[in-house]
């Protein structure tokens, strides 16, 4: 194959585009992972302000049993006088993916709950879907599937 300048141009802008777009990923990866992060903090503290703060008004919520709820009803869910012992949260294996204003992040969550001086632990593996709104990322979607504890 003959390289010609056209070619070997094309090549070269087309390398320098995918570095710029990395790098512009990058910081887009921590916020995303950030917004997943106050997310998860603010159901586990019943944080309703939060919630609101970080969800789009169309958010649509699917519980680990398969019930859909909109923003309303998680919110309501999520009201102070329904607050009751909540589990300690952890974000960790997360994985984002970029499409212009719309973004996926995956992520596992672990919670620990202690009650009566016992420890319960649990996880969850959740997908959101975040949308890009007046330069702000907030969520349109969430969705909770259980992990099944390891068999001993």
């Amino acid at each position: 194959m003959k390289l010609t300048f056209p070619h070997v141009l094309s090549t070269c802008l087309l390398g320098a585009y995918c570095v710029i777009a990395s790098a512009n990923a990058a910081p887009a990866d921590a916020e995303l992972l950030a917004l997943v992060q106050r997310h998860a903090q603010a159901q586990s503290s019943f944080d309703q302000a939060t919630l609101k703060a970080v969800t789009a008004e169309n958010y649509v919520e699917i519980s680990p049993v398969g019930e859909v709820d909109g923003r309303e009803k998680m919110l309501s869910f999520y009201a102070p006088e329904q607050k009751r012992p909540s589990p300690q949260v952890q974000v960790d294996e997360p994985a984002v993916r970029l499409f212009g204003d719309t973004a996926l992040i995956s992520a596992r969550l672990s919670y620990r709950l202690n009650q009566e001086g016992a420890a319960r632990t649990f996880a969850m593996r959740a997908g959101y879907v975040a949308r890009l709104v007046d330069q702000q990322w907030l969520l349109v979607s969430a969705q909770y599937t259980g992990i099944r504890p390891p068999k001993p």
